[in-house]
């Protein structure tokens, strides 16, 4: 499996200066985790259609981008799809256009739920059940993490953030994890959302750093992208199917 894919001939423009040092802006980093629409005043004209290309994405990533961007629920940032059960991530820019797919390591244990308070417990006292990667819709934010590493926040206050894939414990294998073509052994973080480093940074930075940024929907597993988010298939649109895959919480 290659480590990332993005469709050829589009040239990604100069990156827009950031200047977040240490934790996000105010309002970003942070999610509903219901999918909650944003103000009539944010939003962007409805009707954007999501193109895949030639890439074949799971029936609810196709449903929550499109929805995200016909409705203009992405108020016109980059569209961020985490799907789960497949261990891969789909980022659109806000005209409907992917600009790459990758898979990613994710949580431990399974569960879409975030034990409360866990963003301020050190990782020794986070026991393997409590290692989720959270549900929901979060607004994404560049900056850097208390072991001073440039990370994308996914939800500040659990601390689980889109980073570089970790590889200083050579015996969790994690670009071997990446590499293989199951998402079956993609469990081995503490909730982050790990990348392979060149999709995080010539994808993933670029769709946060530039124009409105980021919003980030992370699927769930022990439900349907329609009970999460409200989300539903946009005209023109095969529907997703309406079963969820339990998961052990």
């Amino acid at each position: 499996m290659p480590a990332f894919r993005s469709p050829p001939g589009r040239a990604w423009l100069g990156l827009a200066l950031f200047l977040t040092l240490t934790g996000p802006e105010a309002g970003a980093g942070t999610g509903t985790g219901t999918g909650t629409a944003p103000p009539a005043a944010a939003r962007v004209p409805a009707g954007v259609q999501a193109d895949f290309g030639r890439e074949q994405p799971p029936p609810e990533v196709r449903q929550v981008a499109g929805w995200s961007l016909h409705t203009g629920d992405n108020a016109g940032r980059s569209v961020v799809v985490v799907d789960k059960k497949q261990a891969r991530a789909w980022i659109l820019d806000p005209a409907g256009q992917l600009r790459g797919t990758a898979p990613v390591l994710l949580g431990l244990a399974r569960g879409d739920h975030t034990v409360p308070g866990i963003g301020d417990r050190p990782l020794s006292q986070i026991r393997p059940d409590e290692r989720t990667t959270p549900a929901g819709r979060f607004i994404a934010a560049h900056g850097v993490n208390a072991s001073g590493e440039d990370v994308v926040w996914v939800d500040y206050d659990s601390a689980v953030s889109m980073h570089r894939v970790r590889t200083a414990v050579k015996a969790e294998r994690r670009l071997q994890r990446l590499a293989t073509a199951t998402p079956d052994d993609n469990r081995i973080s503490y909730g982050c959302i790990n990348l392979p480093r060149r999709f995080y940074e010539q994808v993933l930075l670029p769709a946060v750093r530039g124009g409105r940024g980021a919003v980030v929907y992370v699927l769930p597993e022990t439900r349907t992208a329609q009970q999460q988010f409200g989300s539903f298939d946009p005209p023109g649109r095969a529907p997703a199917p309406a079963t969820a895959q339990a998961g052990a919480v």
